[in-house]
């Protein structure tokens, strides 16, 4: 088994020590969905919700989320970010969320990518539940990590 970095002699939670790693480009991918109404998908294609441009306030809401992970996540050091991709597509039956993050740095980005992912998708989910019901999110998932 694994010996794990997130606990102490005995046995209790803590951050990992990264001081020794190396400074790496770090890059992380993550994925997820929402599962949406065809009538809620094409009032967000044509800009029709009353709280206004979907797309775009959940693309900024996952980069802020991005930033603001270690304040989520008691764990998660604080990471200076170099970059944080967000796109939102529409598709037949809801939206796709797709999230690159890159540091340079001492420890990866996982955490950041799914986190931008799955507060852009409870953004979609905030602006449309007055007008859909149905609305499902699912499959947040880690797609790539990897150090350069």
């Amino acid at each position: 088994m694994k010996e794990t970095t997130h606990i102490d002699k005995d046995g209790k939670a803590r951050m990992a020590d990264v001081g020794d790693k190396k400074v790496q480009t770090r890059i992380a991918k993550a994925h997820g969905r929402i599962r949406l109404a065809p009538d809620t998908i094409k009032m967000i294609v044509e800009n029709q919700l009353k709280k206004g441009d979907v797309l775009t306030v959940a693309q900024i809401a996952g980069i802020n989320a991005a930033k603001e992970t270690s304040a989520l996540i008691p764990l998660c050091h604080n990471i200076v970010l170099d970059s944080i991709l967000i796109d939102l597509v529409p598709e037949k039956n809801g939206i796709e969320a797709f999230s690159e993050v890159k540091c340079t740095g001492k420890t990866g980005v996982e955490m950041e990518a799914l986190t931008s992912v799955a507060v852009a998708l409870l953004t979609v989910y905030d602006m449309c539940k007055a007008v859909d019901k149905s609305m499902i999110i699912e499959k947040i998932e880690l797609t790539e990590k990897k150090k350069l």
